[in-house]
């Protein structure tokens, strides 16, 4: 039987395959870890403790969260329409500017009812626009995405040193950055909004864009599964001559596509920049796009699968950092490697396991086996 045809429920296919793949890597990091003369079992703990063990740990897990969300969802919501994006870098990059622009305009003049809203449409248009030039290549002109959305990483990183060293730089300053934004421009911090409910926590990097991300995974779902545009996107994706058929516009669907996906992307620096550094500054992106791809691939491009790998993710920069810290023969760059192993495992190996997770569900689902011989 051919096991690559048969449909799996989606608690399956989004939960535990991607879970088991995760098992599998972690058992080979164990490996290496014990041939180090470490204990894995040690190890884990400790990881776990550097993750969750404390409000501080919880609260830097939930910041590399919410940025792994942002770029998760951005390249999930390209896939769907059968394209890589692996420009996430660029177009957060490029939306740092958004912000930069509309903030050190208008921060001395607008509440922060205003402004706020306005920093992150700006993020979202900016990053929709940096995206919108490699779609419109892809979609009138043939240019492979892959390539020019990787162009356009770098184009973003150099135009924004040019920027900020020769344009922006606040003035007096011996570093690339911008001048302090005004307070009424900063997202608050986690902890001060738990505080107006009485709720003590330390201060962290975690901020209200967290509640952000939540809210783009639900409008996700709900456009990706519950509109007709969804509809179309995935249509588009899966049969570019079955949605030429139904009178979808495959051209408007690429383009519609990766500025959505931009805009996501995007939102990265609304999380970085109003967030926590409160200035533009160089390298802020710090590789969150490129992880982002494992995190739609772990999550099976699907929002909910995004948020637990997001959360994984978040575990691992977090509780990596205590691992390397209280196992001195545990390096940063051995926690790197672990992160490797899981996004090989997720990404290339992904489907390593899937024929045996087929077996195993029509043993238990005798009456599936006559639907998947059909």
């Amino acid at each position: 039987m051919n096991t690559s045809t048969v449909e799996l429920p989606d608690w399956l296919e989004i939960v535990v395959i991607p879970l088991l793949n995760i098992i599998l890597a972690l058992f080979c990091a164990g490996l290496i870890i014990l041939a180090i003369g470490e204990n894995p079992i040690e190890a884990v703990g400790i990881m776990l403790k550097g993750a969750f063990g404390y409000d501080e740990a919880v609260g830097y897990t939930l910041y590399y969260t919410t940025n792994f969300i942002f770029t998760g969802l951005a390249v999930a919501i390209a896939f769907h329409a059968n394209l890589f994006n692996i420009g996430g870098e660029g177009q957060a990059y490029f939306a740092g500017l958004g912000i930069a622009l509309v903030v050190l305009t208008l921060d001395q003049y607008l509440p922060a009812l205003l402004l706020i809203p306005l920093a992150i449409a700006a993020a979202a248009l900016f990053g929709s626009l940096w995206a919108f030039i490699p779609a419109w290549l892809q979609a009138y002109r043939g240019s492979h995405i892959v390539i020019t959305t990787i162009m356009f990483n770098f184009i973003a990183a150099s135009l924004m040193v040019y920027l900020l060293v020769n344009v922006l730089i606040q003035p007096g300053s011996m570093s690339p950055e911008t001048r302090e934004f005004a307070t009424t421009a900063w997202l608050p911090f986690m902890h001060e909004f738990l505080a107006l409910f009485g709720v003590t926590v330390t201060r962290t990097p975690l901020n209200l864009s967290f509640f952000l991300a939540l809210l783009c995974c639900l409008i996700t779902w709900i456009y990706i599964w519950k509109t007709r545009w969804g509809y179309a996107l995935r249509t588009a994706g899966q049969s570019e001559a079955a949605a030429v058929y139904a009178g979808i516009k495959p051209k408007r669907i690429i383009i519609t596509a990766m500025c959505l996906s931009g805009a996501l992307a995007g939102l990265v620096a609304v999380n970085e920049l109003m967030g926590v550094h409160h200035r533009l500054l160089l390298n802020f992106t710090a590789g969150y796009g490129f992880t982002g791809i494992a995190v739609s691939l772990m999550g099976r491009n699907h929002p909910v699968g995004i948020i637990l790998a997001s959360l994984l993710f978040g575990i691992l920069y977090q509780g990596g950092a205590e691992l390397a810290f209280e196992l001195p023969k545990i390096t940063r760059e051995m926690v790197v490697a672990i992160q490797g192993l899981i996004i090989l495992f997720s990404g290339a190996l992904a489907l390593m396991l899937r024929p045996w997770v087929v077996r195993v569900y029509l043993l238990m689902r005798p009456s599936a086996i006559n639907a998947a011989a059909s």
